[in-house]
């Protein structure tokens, strides 16, 4: 059985870490102390060129929550537009209402927006009122797959939740695991849920390259990226992990 990893990259040289170490995909994004927004356009061009594995585009005009109004729509459809003519391969989309139901229409508009590319709901969804019912409009939406951590912020401890989920959803959508998944426990993952798509950050923290720091601005300039030894540890586990029956 083939199993996709999912790679959150964040800057360039994670995107080629990522793929050098056994990635399927990537999932591109900015701003990670806000979860991940939009990446400019010419960060989405250099990842497409430097990139033979699937590129998705995060759609997250700001961080926070997960309801947008009209001008954050108008920037949401501007910016799957952009992906399309970049060559993105998919775009990652959540889009919830005040009470915590999916925003099934505005995410349909953005899923036929997007057409041909594959649309991901992301993790909007662990903040939704009642996951089954969710999972439901996520499907009527168009979207390909959902990421969740099973509404735990870590998706070991939502994997019973997960599981159920992809009970339901009887393969009419895929269920991705991710939040927290590393090398030593993605296998407690795929057992629990039977998830076939993991998802990831694999991040560890640089320290600047900067030879003169000014000690005035008293500030931390450690920057993300992916560690590409656990990459491919998760790769090679997936590779290898053949479920029972």
């Amino acid at each position: 059985m083939k199993h996709e990893l999912e790679i959150i990259a964040f800057n360039i040289e994670s995107c080629r870490i990522a793929q050098a170490n056994g990635a399927t995909r990537i999932e591109l994004c900015v701003d990670p102390s806000d979860g991940g927004t939009t990446p400019s356009y010419g960060y989405i061009e250099a990842a497409r060129a430097a990139l033979h594995i699937q590129l998705y585009c995060m759609i997250r005009p700001r961080g926070g929550d997960f309801f947008y109004d009209d001008h954050d729509f108008a920037i949401m459809q501007s910016d799957v537009r952009m992906a399309k003519k970049l060559g993105c391969d998919g775009v990652v989309i959540g889009l919830l209402h005040r009470n915590g139901t999916v925003d099934v229409a505005r995410s349909k508009k953005l899923v036929e927006l997007a057409y041909p590319m594959s649309v991901t709901f992301q993790r909007a969804f662990d903040r939704v009122k009642d996951p089954f019912s969710a999972l439901e409009d996520v499907i009527s939406t168009g979207c390909d797959r959902i990421l969740t951590s099973g509404l735990e912020p870590n998706c070991l401890d939502g994997a019973p939740l997960i599981a159920q989920l992809i009970q339901q959803a009887d393969s009419r959508i895929s269920i991705m695991p991710g939040s927290g998944l590393r090398s030593a426990n993605v296998l407690d993952v795929a057992k629990i849920t039977g998830a076939t798509a993991f998802h990831t950050s694999a991040r560890i923290f640089i320290d600047t390259r900067m030879e003169y720091v000014s000690p005035q601005m008293n500030e931390d300039l450690k920057s993300v990226m992916v560690d590409g030894d656990e990459v491919k540890k998760l790769s090679s586990i997936l590779q290898q992990y053949q479920p029972a029956g």
